[in-house]
């Protein structure tokens, strides 16, 4: 199982990015998706991601700003980021909850991405 992130690059301050998490390997259903991110010198938080009753959580500081999609049937999620600021420049990372084919299907919780950057330009 992998996950490919993309889309993450240089922007200038005010600007917008739209970054793309694909999941490919012997998958027999993802739960769900989220975005993280992880300066340096500090603790990987959640950037945006469902919760338990169905709905999304975002972080503070990226409410109103970014959107987190998914396409279900292609096993992708988004991140579509407006608006970006300097302090958003950071590595973001996707993280998958799945089922693996078996029998019985096996859960592989807490599957990561590569990680990609985003640099933010004052």
């Amino acid at each position: 199982v992998q996950l490919q992130a993309s889309g993450g690059g240089l922007v200038q301050a005010g600007g917008s990015l739209r970054l793309s998490c694909v999941v490919s390997g012997n998958i027999f259903v993802v739960n769900s998706m989220s975005w993280h991110r992880q300066a340096p010198g500090k603790q990987r938080e959640l950037v945006a991601g469902p919760t338990s009753l169905g709905g999304t959580n975002y972080a503070d500081s990226v409410k109103g700003r970014f959107t987190i999609s998914r396409d279900s049937a292609k096993n992708v999620v988004y991140l579509q980021m407006n608006s970006l600021r300097p302090e958003d420049t950071v590595v973001y990372y996707c993280n998958a909850d799945l089922l693996v084919n078996g029998v019985p299907p096996v859960r592989v919780p807490n599957v990561w991405g590569q990680g990609t950057l985003v640099t933010v330009s004052s």
